[in-house]
């Protein structure tokens, strides 16, 4: 079976169009566009009107209007959209650093972004740094962390080393992000601490950050002050409604330390009816931790996230109905939901392949199975590397590829996924020697598609729900 592989400036509005607006605004026209409107109709959760002030102003070239514009696009979370914010950041790049930090953020964060789009993101990033956006350090930093063989002349720690010399803010987010990065973060912890006591007024994704400390150490009543700071400031209007989330999500981690369920559940509950994502992330927290409610609870929680279109909603539904054990199991429902999910959640394509490798659906389709958990292994999932292994080990529906299962079976040990190396060594003893230098070149080009170091990467836990996130 063949792998497949993946592979002007703006023009300044005519004068007789100025004129024009400034004329109508001293004759007190209601119908022009404002951007102060916008502004302020988008903090009020208006996008409605945000959105109509915006695209009229950005008509007229205005790079602020683009970019706000544009932000609404990608935060809508419908991927017809996608190109159409970067195309609307993209018209406002050269002349707006904060346009050209948001398109850099947009292309690092692709999923199987080209080797053109990277190289894009990175200058475009650099270029917004170097005329002093300071938002676009973080982005940046990651994608030298994710695609290391890609930027092989960059010298993470060194460049950390020189903004942090400068006095830039993010930079010391940045050196968190590396510690993770290395595995080297519990070794970190009372720098990491000093940092977001310090920075906690102006960077509130410190408030994750301290929250992973304390739990990783344990810590209840630092963990309960930190948990009221947060409350106040949320309700001062400070903080946003998803930094409560990340907060919640550290705190029903138990790779960090013993979950404070209950904790994390009354953050979700206070913010959901305004922040529809914390509907999925509940019902994620009473799969995860079924004490918390029952399935009738679960699923209410997901049909509040299910109207406001959230499509993590789509995908938990998805796994709910692939799995038969909290509903009943149901492939074809399993299907339509990972479908309408696959658009923007990875974890979909995995389940879909799942579904098509093991023939759920009344027959084995081999060709469905290898698109979809492909796009998920490339797209980071834990687990869709071993998946393929025993596709190709097993060979179901098609002829056993002893090279193609050692290439996966390598890159699940790599990733660190459970019974992976007793896998990858029983399909290594398979292998004939002389397809050895095949699947070891194979392997290598998997590798370098994906930016991954040829040493073992950090266990998938190990890059941060918050930073990275954030980042990108």
């Amino acid at each position: 079976m063949r792998i497949p592989t993946a592979r002007q400036p703006m023009a300044t509005p005519p004068s007789h169009v100025l004129l024009l607006v400034a004329a109508l605004s001293l004759a007190g026209c209601a119908g022009l566009p404002d951007q102060r409107l916008a502004n302020e109709a988008l903090q009020n959760g208006d996008s409605v009107t945000a959105e109509q002030n915006y695209r009229q102003l950005a008509a007229l070239g205005y790079a602020d209007a683009q970019v706000g514009l544009a932000d609404i696009q990608l935060d809508s979370g419908d991927p017809a959209l996608v190109p159409q914010a970067e195309a609307t950041y993209r018209q406002a790049a050269d002349q707006s650093p904060r346009a050209a930090a948001r398109l850099g953020k947009l292309l690092a964060g692709k999923p199987n972004a080209s080797d053109a789009e990277l190289q894009e993101a990175q200058q475009r990033l650099e270029q917004a740094l170097t005329r002093g956006e300071q938002g676009s350090l973080l982005p940046l930093t990651l994608l030298y962390l994710q695609y290391p063989q890609r930027f092989a002349k960059v010298d993470p720690q060194q460049r950390i080393s020189q903004w942090r010399a400068a006095g830039i803010p993010q930079a010391e987010l940045a050196q968190l992000l590396l510690y993770r990065s290395q595995g080297s973060y519990d070794q970190h912890l009372p720098e990491i601490e000093r940092i977001c006591k310090a920075a906690l007024s102006t960077q509130d994704i410190c408030y994750a950050e301290l929250a992973t400390v304390y739990q990783k150490r344990g810590q209840t009543e630092p963990q309960a002050t930190l948990l009221q700071q947060l409350q106040s400031a949320y309700q001062a209007g400070a903080v946003p409604a998803q930094r409560l989330e990340s907060v919640a999500q550290v705190l029903a981690d138990p790779e960090l330390g013993k979950p404070d369920e209950k904790a994390a559940q009354q953050l979700l509950e206070q913010i959901a009816p305004s922040y529809p994502a914390a509907w999925v992330s509940l019902a994620q927290l009473l799969y995860d931790y079924p004490a918390l409610g029952d399935i009738d609870q679960l699923l209410k929680y997901l049909k509040n996230g299910h109207e406001a279109a959230q499509p993590r909603a789509e995908l938990l539904l998805g796994k709910l109905y692939y799995e038969g054990k909290l509903l009943p199991q149901d492939p074809q429902k399993a299907e339509q939901h990972l479908l309408k999910a696959a658009a923007s959640e990875t974890n979909a394509h995995y389940y879909l392949g799942q579904l098509y490798r093991r023939g759920y659906l009344g027959q084995i389709d081999p060709q469905q199975a290898l698109q979809h958990l492909l796009i998920a292994a490339r797209g980071g999932q834990s687990s869709a590397d071993f998946a393929l292994a025993q596709m190709f080990s097993a060979g179901r529906g098609f002829q056993p590829d002893p090279v193609n299962a050692y290439v996966f079976s390598q890159l699940a040990v790599l990733k660190g996924t459970p019974q992976a190396l007793e896998l990858a060594a029983q399909i290594a003893q398979q292998l004939p020697p002389a397809a050895l230098p095949q699947a070891q070149r194979l392997l290598q080009a998997e590798q370098q598609l994906r930016g991954l170091s040829l040493v073992a990467s950090a266990p998938p836990h190990a890059m941060p729900t918050s930073i990275s996130q954030e980042a990108l």
